[in-house]
């Protein structure tokens, strides 16, 4: 999964979408003016990709909005566990809003676990209490699913304990496994049994439990999350071009220790040239299996742009959100 520069796809960048290697696109708020052109930046984006090709973005609400004009202001995630009945109605918002503009999924709902010392994760997490955060993330996922959208749980196992921020350096949590299983654990064991269809990890290192980060840890990927929570979804890397990912060296092998952990889809952000290594280093492979979990991501828009708009239940849900954000704003 790459990205692009600008409002339009640039002529150079072609060449990248063309790779046998290239499976997605994420998009930024550098990438986006208005519903009009993001949607034709999208078509132009699959016109020039021979077969399947995702489209994702990070569409979380309050800090983390990429599309904003044009698009319903969605609260932070906290703001769930003070309207505990707004988490569906968002959730199906959220999607049904990028579907329509011909997104496939958004990267949500966050599974971490709020404890007060995160300001990466802050709000962005549904509550401090594991049990809630799972009600109200599992609430938020199956508002996704009924738009006809694919949910990403993360990041995995929890990054809500630690300080640090993984885009600028590798978080370290000192916890034992226990300790995550009886917490932050849960919710991502919780959405699993529902169904869910994608789990990120996280570029944060426990080092009481495993020598490597949970994205290149194939005790994490591989023995907690597919044999012990019986994980059958898409694994995504977290974006290897954050600090957090630098412990495993040069892009390309970045890439490949990510790939052996046991990561479907691998992100390469806001770095072209670290973009066309990683497509260059890996080899063509033919997964079946992997190909499998990754159209399970693929997005079911049942309206356009137009007749969402003019819809009742659109109308009633977007002012239902407003009213709220504004309330605890």
């Amino acid at each position: 999964m790459l990205d692009i520069e600008g409002l339009t796809l640039a002529p150079h960048e072609h060449d990248k979408l063309k790779h046998p290697n290239t499976g997605a696109v994420i998009l930024f708020a550098r990438n986006y003016q208005d519903p009009q052109q993001v949607t034709e930046l999208i078509e132009s984006i699959r016109a020039a990709r021979p077969g399947p090709l995702l489209i994702a973005v990070d569409q979380e609400g309050g800090r983390v909005q990429r599309f904003k004009n044009g698009f319903t202001r969605l609260p932070p995630a906290a703001i769930y566990a003070l309207s505990p009945e707004l988490a569906e109605p968002a959730g199906w918002l959220m999607a049904v809003e990028l579907l329509a503009v011909g997104v496939d999924f958004s990267f949500a709902p966050v599974l971490d676990i709020d404890c007060g010392v995160s300001q990466i994760i802050g709000d962005r997490s549904f509550s401090t209490e594991a049990i809630l955060a799972t009600q109200l993330s599992s609430a938020f996922r199956m508002g996704m699913k009924r738009a006809g959208m694919a949910a990403t749980g993360k990041h995995f196992p929890g990054h809500g304990a630690i300080a640090l921020d993984s885009h600028l350096t590798l978080p370290i949590d000192e916890r034992d496994l226990d300790s995550l299983r009886n917490n932050d654990l849960i919710p991502f064991k919780q959405l699993i049994n529902e169904g869910l269809e994608a789990v990120m990890p996280a570029h944060v290192l426990y080092p009481n439990i495993d020598p490597n980060p949970a994205g290149f840890s194939k005790f994490w990927i591989q023995t907690i999350l597919r044999e012990e929570l019986k994980f059958n979804g898409v694994v995504f890397s977290d974006d290897l071009s954050m600090a957090g990912a630098a412990f495993a060296g040069d892009f390309p092998e970045r890439a490949q220790r990510a790939q052996q952990a046991g990561c479907d889809m691998l992100l390469v952000c806001n770095n072209p040239l670290a973009a066309e290594q990683v497509l260059e280093a890996l080899p063509v492979t033919n997964d079946p299996i992997r190909s499998l979990r990754l159209m399970r991501m693929q997005g079911h828009r049942q309206l356009d742009r137009v007749h969402l708009m003019n819809s009742s239940l659109w109308q009633e849900t977007t002012i239902l959100i407003n009213q709220h954000r504004e309330r605890y704003a």
